[in-house]
């Protein structure tokens, strides 16, 4: 029998339990969210009327009512010491809530939501169900956090110019976490210009220490876990350093920036075609590229690059240098899989992945198997093994 698997895709919970098939947990947050803004358009419908194409929504910057109402997504998802309860954040604009599903997704209780900074990467802990996460700021950066259980306030740990993500709790010690870390790299005015090499730290609550478990100048090391054995397990990538200023490349953006700046505004036009008539305005292009909608471009073109002229039905979304490994006392290290974007572990030593299009199942006794395919697939939560 297959495990129960909760993962993200596309903004939405889904959750596979069994051998049934995959179904999306709907949030009755989310809903009101959406209903409540729909009707705040509908009311305010008379200021998109008349005047062309530089008045109302247009002129002021305002959504219009074509483009619909802002988007309402779930950003990360956890298990809980409750097996059948799930916690997620979820994001409407500038809104941020922490929500707890019971059963599944039978009665929905809030736990936080805010409107100064957002949280992600939420993390519950199996044993006192306190809550850890990451919480970004608007200047670049990211720090830790954590909400202890039948409390209401989010509490920093870290701080610093660097982006401190993806917490997960130690096992058998409750007041340790280990996390990935970047520093941020600036430039005299103080401008952002890329992150360095994620690195894998250990935080104690109780001292705020901070121990480094693994660093390399070019290597990223992601998603930490450790194990109930001590077992530390992460994603393993090539680190891709910003890339130098070429002054040839200068001249030639200059000189490109017109027709750069005109086809900026065919693709706005393009959108407003697709919003309208369910129709682009130009069918040049490749078959395959005009079979994807425009949001799954957009998440293509800013969060991962996807693998181009695959011929399998569920292509890795990553490059089969993105590795899951597996370092055991000593510093040997395993190789489990490869074009890994995301990954979870269960008690009894079974091993959840994604490649983005997939999930897999690792079991104890190192059986591979695939138990389902859906595409962008961005998170893994394995709840029963």
């Amino acid at each position: 029998m297959c495990p129960t698997i909760a993962y993200l895709a596309q903004g939405k919970v889904r959750l596979k339990a069994g051998d049934a098939p995959p179904r999306t947990i709907e949030s009755p947050y989310a809903n009101t969210i959406r209903e409540r803004e729909v009707r705040a358009q509908q009311r305010n419908s008379w200021k998109a009327q008349g005047g062309g194409f530089l008045s109302g929504p247009m002129l002021w910057g305002q959504r219009g009512a074509a483009q619909g109402p802002t988007p309402v997504m779930v950003t990360s998802i956890s298990g809980s010491e409750d097996k059948k309860r799930l916690i997620y954040s979820l994001e409407s604009g500038s809104l941020c809530a922490l929500l707890a599903t019971e059963n599944f997704g039978d009665e929905e209780r809030r736990l936080w939501n805010n409107n100064n900074f957002k949280l992600q990467h939420v993390r519950a802990c199996s044993r006192t169900g306190d809550l850890a996460f990451s919480t970004t700021h608007a200047n670049g950066t990211a720090n830790i956090g954590v909400m202890f259980k039948d409390e209401n306030s989010v509490k920093e740990l870290t701080e610093g110019d660097s982006v401190d993500t993806s917490p997960q709790w130690v096992p058998g010690n409750p007041r340790k976490l280990v996390f990935q870390s970047a520093g941020v790299g600036r430039n005299r005015q103080g401008h952002f210009l890329a992150l360095g090499p994620f690195s894998i730290q250990e935080l104690n609550l109780d001292t705020a220490e901070m121990t480094t478990l693994l660093e390399e100048a070019k290597t990223d090391y992601l998603a930490p876990q450790i194990a109930e054995d001590g077992t530390l397990y992460y994603i393993r990538r090539p680190y891709a350093p910003t890339e130098s200023i070429n002054p040839l490349r200068v001249v030639k953006d200059f000189f490109l920036f017109p027709f750069r700046l005109l086809f900026a505004v065919f693709q706005f036009l393009n959108f407003f075609s697709m919003s309208f008539t369910g129709k682009k305005l130009s069918t040049a292009g490749d078959t395959k590229a005009r079979e994807l909608d425009m949001r799954q471009m957009m998440i293509y073109g800013n969060i991962i690059r996807a693998q181009q002229d695959s011929n399998e039905d569920a292509p890795d979304l990553v490059p089969g240098s993105w590795q899951l490994v597996r370092r055991r006392d000593g510093g040997k290290e395993e190789v489990l899989a490869r074009g890994v974007l995301a990954y979870d572990l269960a008690a009894d030593g079974t091993i959840a992945y994604s490649n983005g299009n997939a999930i897999f199942v690792i079991s104890p006794e190192s059986k591979k198997e695939r138990i389902l395919s859906e595409r962008m697939i961005e998170q893994v939560v394995l709840l029963e093994s």
